[in-house]
């Protein structure tokens, strides 16, 4: 590993011995060549877990930091969400002597994370092979669109196009009627962007065991393909098919958070053990031994619109509360489906930090994400606050040993900028 531990990331020595020494990427120096929401989604899942994290931007900014509510112009609440844990150097990129800055920072990094397009990252001379030689540990992370080996290849692909390519919009479509939609989430950049943080992980290992760096290439298509067909190949999965595609569970329309007396309610009745308990509860405990339909997994997932019509009727006889205090005692999974507001109230997610709140230097007080992940025995991730364009840019490169003069003149022509 090539950096310092930075204080956010090393556990108290008071914590003691048995714990964990500090967070499990603590060390790890990332160079984060990517914008909008896949990549920065990676390198702000991997500053959680200690990485060190250089975010490059162009003199103009990251696209998404003009996108969604903000106080001030170029801190958008996306940008502010997807970019903390990270230093801002601005670079221009057109310019050779801001490349060659990047190149040198690039020396100094265990992982080199970019969505550029491959076409524009070996036009910039920053493709695995033009630094290889050069940088032999280094690992090249790539989001792309669209795998190599395939005729889409190079083609520009962001979510809401790669929501249609990969069936999401028709399954919405199927779900909830009239015409195709996007799932109101950015579902195919953030699917990607976790595929592609487990990929910088396992290469960091690999490079522990082989002592060289590499090259891994996460394409957003495949990555939603497989998020969708994993679950709706159905019959198609075997050969000749057992009949079409689509998973008859999650495209029912009864699927959906039941109505009860006074609202509604999510409920999972699953296993044989739930089906009986619930039917016994509520009067209807012949319907496991009598009714076909009922009796087991397979009949269930065989009728599951009519066993899922069934218990909507039921739900709808008995207020929230009442159903609450039933399947809890039953230990039937359930839960009140919430609003965005009351998320934000969510007493489990606050208890556990997810949900925190911030001081930023220029935006003021801000609710904040906290990473989900939980390491036992290491502190909790403190990242700081979102950086303002190219904000921490002199500090990193006179920490990466470039002279006041260098980077005057990098100041003057404009290759190197700050907000």
């Amino acid at each position: 590993m090539t950096s310092t531990d930075s204080p956010e990331s090393v556990a108290n020595p008071a914590d003691g011995a048995e714990g964990r020494a500090a967070l499990p990427l603590s060390g790890v120096r990332i160079i984060d060549l990517s914008t909008v929401v896949l990549g920065p989604l990676a390198t702000l899942t991997l500053a959680g877990l200690g990485a060190e994290v250089v975010k490059i931007e162009a003199p103009e900014g990251d696209n998404v930091r003009s996108a969604g509510v903000m106080r001030n112009e170029g801190m958008g609440h996306v940008f502010l969400h997807g970019n903390r844990g990270k230093q801002s150097v601005a670079l221009d990129l057109k310019q050779a002597s801001a490349r060659d800055v990047l190149i040198e920072l690039l020396g100094t990094a265990d992982v080199f994370v970019t969505n550029v397009r491959p076409a524009a990252l070996k036009r910039l001379g920053l493709d695995a092979d033009a630094l290889r030689e050069r940088m032999p540990r280094l690992i090249h992370a790539v989001a792309t669109g669209y795998g190599s080996g395939g005729p889409y290849a190079g083609k520009p692909a962001y979510d809401d196009l790669i929501q249609g390519a990969a069936g999401v919009s028709w399954l919405m479509q199927q779900h909830v009627g009239g015409e195709p939609r996007y799932m109101p989430v950015s579902l195919a950049d953030r699917v990607t962007g976790l595929h592609l943080a487990y990929a910088v992980t396992a290469a960091l290992y690999e490079r522990e065991r082989t002592g060289r760096g590499g090259q891994v290439e996460v394409p957003m298509f495949e990555c939603v393909a497989h998020f969708v067909l994993a679950d709706h190949l159905a019959g198609e999965t075997f050969l000749p098919a057992l009949g079409g595609a689509g998973y008859d569970r999650l495209l029912s329309e009864n699927r959906r958070p039941y109505k009860t007396a006074d609202g509604h309610l999510c409920v999972l009745i699953y296993n044989d053990a739930h089906w009986q308990r619930f039917l016994g509860a509520i009067g209807h405990a012949e319907r496991f031994t009598q009714d076909a339909r009922f009796s087991s997994q397979a009949a269930r997932s065989r009728h599951i619109h009519e066993v899922y019509g069934f218990v909507g009727e039921v739900m709808g006889t008995r207020t929230t509360h009442d159903w609450v205090e039933l399947l809890d005692r039953l230990d039937i999974p359930n839960q009140v489906p919430a609003t965005l507001d009351e998320l934000l109230e969510d007493p489990h997610l606050l208890a556990t930090g997810l949900l925190a709140e911030e001081i930023h230097p220029s935006e003021g007080r801000l609710r904040t994400l906290g990473t989900p992940t939980v390491w036992p025995g290491a502190p909790a991730a403190r990242l700081q606050p979102a950086s303002r364009l190219g904000e921490q840019g002199i500090d990193v490169l006179r920490a990466a040993g470039f002279d006041e003069s260098r980077i005057q003149q990098l100041l003057d022509s404009g290759a190197l900028s700050f907000n």
